[in-house]
């Protein structure tokens, strides 16, 4: 019997965590028996911060703490790419920063920390577009500095995830992977997410038909789901603290078991190629949101983290896809035995 693809389970570890900090992030992973995490949020002991934030003595604090867990990051779930393409008022609170400055300092930054934490991936985003205007009129713009990005990430040795979310100009898959293919650059990958598109009305064929649009593109997946409370209808504009309705994977309106088992397939080419650039194997990221969730993060807590972990066993387990949870032999390693 052929053996299962692989995929490599991961996670938003600040979801898990009531206060956010870093003890109670990698307890609750590792009592999960999860051996990866993305880091977004944390209070490595003088508050929460973002990653973008954090001090070197705070990285290492860190660094120190995920060893005692037997963690290591998957990715940097930065924001890299979370401001508005042009200084204009369009009535929402995106910040404009010069993307020459942007580039050498924030891309920069990113770069540096994930070299810190030992990751070759970066999660990225596509620009806000002026709301109200056609995502596809700023196509060239976002084109030209999303290649900037990745040709840095590139010579850091480094690969960027692309991100689908609404309100950006990457906001659909079709429109993310047309900026794939215009960009057209080794460091950069997509990030399929089932609920980003789910939130903008798209029924699950749909998320399906979005998911097949970026599928030649992608690198890895977030996980997470949405369940309409009533018939949703397409929308342009998303307002992203209003979203209420997160659920488990096996829960939603995503279809993840029609996805995932066409995923399955193209896992082994996918697990091949990112080996070439030094990136472990296919990840898995949840981001459950079963507590809540905006624009620059959610809310799960150990237990709603735990929900959504067994809700996407299942389901891999429905689809034939295999990955590893920490079993004893995990524990008898640690120990050197």
């Amino acid at each position: 019997m052929p053996d299962k693809p692989h995929v490599i389970l991961s996670g938003f570890a600040d979801e898990a965590a009531n206060q956010k900090t870093a003890e109670q992030q990698f307890a609750a992973f590792a009592a999960l028996g999860l051996q990866y995490y993305t880091v977004r949020f944390v209070d490595a002991g003088n508050g929460i911060k973002n990653v973008m934030d954090l001090s070197k003595s705070e990285v290492g604090r860190l660094r120190r703490l995920q060893a005692e867990y037997g963690l290591n990051v998957s990715s940097i779930g930065s924001p890299i790419g979370k401001i508005k393409l042009l200084d204009v008022d369009d009535g929402t609170t995106n910040r404009f920063v010069p993307f020459k400055q942007y580039l050498a300092k924030d891309v920069a930054n990113v770069c540096d920390l994930a070299h810190a934490f030992e990751t070759k991936l970066i999660r990225g985003f596509s620009f806000y577009h002026p709301k109200g205007t056609d995502p596809r009129e700023h196509l060239p713009q976002v084109v030209d500095q999303l290649g900037q990005i990745a040709e840095t990430c590139h010579r850091n040795d480094l690969t960027l995830g692309l991100e689908v979310e609404a309100n950006l100009v990457g906001q659909s898959g079709e429109l993310l992977a047309e900026i794939h293919r215009q960009v057209n650059h080794p460091a950069m990958v997509l990030i399929f997410d089932a609920a980003n598109i789910v939130v903008q009305g798209f029924s699950p064929d749909g998320v399906f038909d979005q998911y097949l649009a970026m599928k030649k593109g992608l690198g890895w997946m977030h996980i997470k789901d949405y369940r309409h409370p009533r018939p949703a209808q397409r929308v342009t504009h998303v307002n992203e603290d209003t979203l209420k309705h997160f659920v488990p994977a096996d829960l939603g309106n995503s279809g993840h078991e029609a996805i995932l088992r066409d995923f399955a397939a193209a896992i082994p080419g996918l697990e091949r190629r990112l080996k070439r650039r030094g990136i472990p194997g296919v990840f898995l990221d949840l981001e459950p949101h079963v507590k809540g969730g905006g624009q620059f993060g959610g809310f799960s807590g150990p237990d709603g983290f735990g929900v959504a972990l067994r809700g996407l066993c299942r389901t891999l387990d429905y689809v034939g896809i295999d990955y590893h949870l920490r079993d004893f032999d995990d524990i008898l390693a640690a120990r050197g035995l």
